[in-house]
């Protein structure tokens, strides 16, 4: 691709797996945070966006590996709303921030929600001064209703070694679950494919879908004080692949859906019960193994 010299610079980019099936525009809007929209659009139009070599328009359906190169005007005037959120911050350096995000909380705005979300808060945190233009860049993701630890990349390079570290399955990744019933063995192993029914919108265990692993422990199990007609196990997984949705499918699988989780038979509750509890990976740029914890109660 051909492009102007100075501020425009050519992006490469590896759909990770969390990108599967993702539009192209929204994976865009999230990959560049805090780029405007409408320039982005502008810029998948215009061709100057190519998929595995191709042009593509902005409702392409990503593939994980997809290569992406993509002419970004790094100097470009941000249409990130910078909001003063509260951030739990686990830690912060010259390449990454490390935050809990909360149940409830988009990681980056949507079509829907333009604010209130983690990058609306770190556009805010990180961009303080004026005179600076940091740009986060998500590796990975959690869902809305998911809280727990997530690393966020503040320049360019961080974000492609952190992306592939998670590509490579080089990341440490444990969420706790609180789950309906008791489950009777202490560990365990999920395997169970997971794939799409088009005509419900929905992901789910199928047949012809693809290898889902998942590793669990019982922490404990028993009655929760403030529901004494139900009893409970908190587990803790890992999610040795990452398909869409895996621990909430694997866990109505095996019988004891999510607490909260409504829509795959999990009880009503004040949230989904699930977080990211803990997260190791390198540091990118002195190599030392990093690794985070935060518990939570339900």
């Amino acid at each position: 691709m051909r492009y102007n010299s100075g501020v425009e610079q050519v992006h490469h980019i590896v759909a990770p797996p969390f990108a599967s099936k993702m539009r192209l525009e929204d994976y865009l809007l999230g990959h560049f945070a805090t780029v405007s929209k409408m320039y982005l659009r502008e810029q998948v139009k215009l061709g100057r966006c190519e998929v595995n070599g191709r042009h593509e328009n902005i409702g392409y359906r990503l593939r994980p590996q997809d290569f992406i190169e993509i002419i970004v005007d790094d100097e470009r005037g941000t249409a990130m709303r910078r909001e003063a959120i509260e951030l739990d911050i686990l830690h912060e350096d010259h390449d990454l921030i490390v935050v809990v995000k909360p149940a409830g909380m988009l990681m980056h705005p949507s079509h829907r929600e333009q604010s209130g979300t983690l990058l609306n808060g770190l556009a805010h945190h990180l961009n303080q001064d004026a005179t600076t233009a940091e740009r986060p860049g998500l590796p990975h993701r959690l869902d809305k209703q998911t809280s727990g630890i997530v690393v966020v990349a503040k320049n360019a390079r961080a974000h492609r070694i952190i992306s592939s570290q998670f590509l490579k399955k080089q990341v440490t990744k444990r969420y706790l679950a609180l789950v309906d019933g008791i489950v009777e063995q202490s560990e365990g192993v999920i395997e169970a494919p997971i794939g799409r029914y088009d005509e419900l919108k929905h992901w789910s265990v199928k047949s012809d879908g693809k290898h889902a692993t998942t590793n669990y422990w019982r922490r404990n199990a028993g009655i929760l004080p403030a529901r004494a007609d139900r009893k409970f196990t908190l587990l803790e997984l890992e999610p040795v692949t990452g398909r869409t949705n895996q621990l909430r499918i694997h866990c109505e699988h095996i019988g004891h859906p999510i607490v909260g989780d409504l829509s795959r038979g999990g009880i009503e509750h004040t949230r989904l019960c699930l977080h990211a509890f803990k997260l190791g990976l390198r540091h990118p740029t002195t190599g030392e193994q990093m690794e985070f914890v935060r518990e939570v109660e339900f």
